[in-house]
C-alpha cells in the first residue's frame, strides 16, 4: 500500500476552537479520522502528522524523502515565509515523490499577507478553500498520479 503523511503545521492542533468560521468546527482528530478512511478507501495507508515546531515538520518531511512516501502538506503559517521547509518540501517532488499543498481556508481570499505561498512554487500541486474537504481532493489527487 502507498503511504502517505498529512503533515499539519502550527495551530492546526486547535482545530475546531480556533475561528472556526475560518477553519470549520472539524478538530484534528476529525481530520486524522477521516483522512484515514479516505486513504483506505483509495488504497493508501494515511498517517496524520501535527505540530507547532518548525524542525519537526522539516524532519517528517526528510522521513517521507527518506522512506519513499507521498506528502499531504498543510504548512498553515509556515506557507507564507519558511524558506527552510520549503527546501526541504523541494526535496519531496525531486525525489520522483507527490506533494499536495492544503489548506482548509482559501489564502488568497484572505489577508495580503496570506496570498504569497513558499510552498506552492515546489508542490505538484494546490487545493484550498474546501475546509475538510481540500484534504480528501489531495489525497484524491495523489491515488490518481499513481501508477496504475
Amino acid at each position: 500500500m502507498t503511504r502517505v503523511l498529512v503533515l499539519n503545521g502550527p495551530n492546526l492542533g486547535r482545530l475546531g476552537v480556533r475561528e472556526p468560521e475560518v477553519y470549520g468546527s472539524a478538530t484534528l482528530a476529525d481530520l486524522e479520522s477521516a483522512a484515514t478512511a479516505w486513504g483506505s478507501e483509495l488504497g493508501l495507508d494515511v498517517v496524520v502528522r501535527q505540530t507547532d515546531d518548525e524542525a519537526e515538520i522539516i524532519g517528517w518531511v526528510h522521513e517521507a524523502v527518506d522512506s519513499g512516501a507521498h506528502v499531504v502538506l498543510n504548512p498553515a503559517a509556515f506557507t507564507h515565509y519558511s524558506y527552510a521547509l520549503r527546501d526541504a518540501a523541494a526535496q519531496i517532488t525531486t525525489a520522483g515523490l507527490l506533494l499536495v499543498e492544503v489548506h482548509l481556508s482559501n489564502p488568497l481570499a484572505r489577508e495580503d499577507f496570506r496570498h504569497v505561498s513558499v510552498i506552492g512554487p515546489v508542490a505538484t500541486g494546490t487545493v484550498a478553500g474546501f475546509g475538510l474537504e481540500s484534504y480528501r481532493l489531495a489525497l484524491q489527487a495523489v491515488a490518481a498520479r499513481l501508477p496504475g
